[in-house]
């Protein structure tokens, strides 16, 4: 069967919400299959977070921020299967002060820039409402945006009218959705790392037909903001997305966060 032409999107809409890749959702609800990215190219330059140069601070309201460059995890990192145990009082506190920060959310709004596998890079707006709420729509040309009602996800295509349904509660945006999370206890936590500029805590998921994959979120070190999360697929790729001119204290209009399962169809397989 073809495959419709925005699917390269599609795929990594699916990354930068962190549905598809890193819950190994094999045959979601009415959905039809998108392909993997391909691999990033060899050779390509890569940026550590213990090395990047300091940005200009964030902002909220009026005052806009340019696009941040993202910081891309080395292919080469490797992350230990489970070091729980091993964790000192320092690692766990700065988990509890990503906990925190990410309980204390209820909205939030702001633009993102992602980094695919292959290095492309596609700028766009997002919004969140706790629980389970979520919008992301990417700019033009792209015809993609992703809403999530609370109970299901969508990947809708304004161009061919069409969307793929995904069940909520099987994606790791439950991660980022929900009221309060703690994530040494609510989640496979396998690593905790701080420097001058990030927080970095690493989840890990298993699933027996797919394999693994790592979600990592990333907050600023001074301020305690979500920057960036970055997710690994069971293949290693990595699909990095860095947020700013974030605002947490926007209201917003129901209406983004409904799925329109009359004007858009869902294709068969």
């Amino acid at each position: 069967m073809a495959k419709r032409p925005s699917t390269r999107y599609g795929r990594a809409v699916l990354a930068l919400l962190i549905a598809a890749a890193v819950a190994g959702i094999a045959a979601p609800s009415q959905a039809q299959t998108v392909p993997i990215p391909k691999p990033a190219p060899k050779g390509r330059d890569v940026q550590i977070s213990a090395s990047e140069p300091p940005r200009a601070p964030m902002t909220t309201g009026a005052t806009q921020t340019a696009a941040p460059n993202p910081v891309i995890p080395d292919p080469r990192r490797n992350v230990p299967a489970n070091i729980f145990a091993t964790f000192d009082a320092n690692q766990k506190a700065q988990a509890a002060r990503v906990s925190s920060y990410l309980s204390s959310l209820q909205t939030l709004v702001g633009n993102f820039v992602q980094v695919g596998p292959d290095g492309t890079k596609i700028k766009g707006d997002f919004y969140i409402q706790k629980p389970g709420k979520v919008r992301f729509e990417y700019e033009p040309p792209s015809p993609i945006a992703i809403i999530a009602d609370g109970s299901s996800l969508a990947v809708r295509d304004s161009k061919l009218a069409t969307q793929d349904i995904y069940p909520l509660s099987q994606t790791p945006l439950r991660f980022l959705l929900s009221d309060r999370i703690d994530l040494l206890k609510d989640t496979n936590v396998v690593s905790v790392t701080a420097d001058d500029l990030f927080i970095s805590v690493t989840i890990e998921e298993k699933q027996a037909l797919i394999g693994t994959s790592r979600l990592m979120l990333m907050v600023g070190a001074k301020d305690g903001q979500l920057k960036q999360w970055t997710v690994t697929d069971p293949q290693g790729y990595d699909t990095t997305v860095a947020v700013y001119n974030v605002d947490s204290s926007r209201k917003l209009d129901p209406g983004l966060f409904k799925i329109d399962f009359t004007n858009y169809t869902t294709p068969p397989g």
